[in-house]
């Protein structure tokens, strides 16, 4: 597995304990890292990069995503969807120049191995339709 597919999902398991274990960030990072030794620096500075964005603009990020899941309320999705949904988010915020293309694959590749068969396709529309709407506000 890759530095920045590692990275991807460390982030998502992030997002994922501090939604579920209702932790706030500085918990999740003291609770999750310890256990974690074995991740390199670059891997680590990543995903902790992507968490920040994520907690740092979670109205913002889960507001994009209940506009783009129709009739689907962010509480009402699965854990693992809706984290995964926020990290892929915060990635296509925090870092435009990554093409969205790439960050919506990584996310489908970690969503096989994390969330449930019929998620993948759930998750590729709504974050396909995200990334086209990003792409438009960047062009003005």
């Amino acid at each position: 597995m890759g530095t920045r597919r590692k990275s991807r999902e460390l982030a998502m398991q992030m997002l994922f304990q501090g939604d579920l274990g209702k932790q706030t960030p500085d918990q999740v990072r003291s609770l999750f890292w310890p256990s974690r030794d074995d991740v390199d620096a670059e891997t680590r500075g990543f995903a902790e990069d992507i968490y920040r964005v994520a907690t740092a603009r979670t109205p913002e990020i889960d507001t994009l995503i209940e506009s783009h899941a129709q009739n689907w309320r962010i509480e009402r999705m699965a854990v693992v969807d809706r984290n995964l949904l926020r990290a892929a988010v915060a990635e296509m915020l925090g870092y435009p120049n990554t093409p969205a293309a790439i960050v919506i694959n990584e996310s489908l590749e970690i969503a096989r191995r994390y969330a449930a068969p019929e998620s993948v396709q759930f998750l590729n529309g709504v974050l396909d339709a995200i990334a086209r709407t990003l792409i438009q506000q960047r062009l003005g």
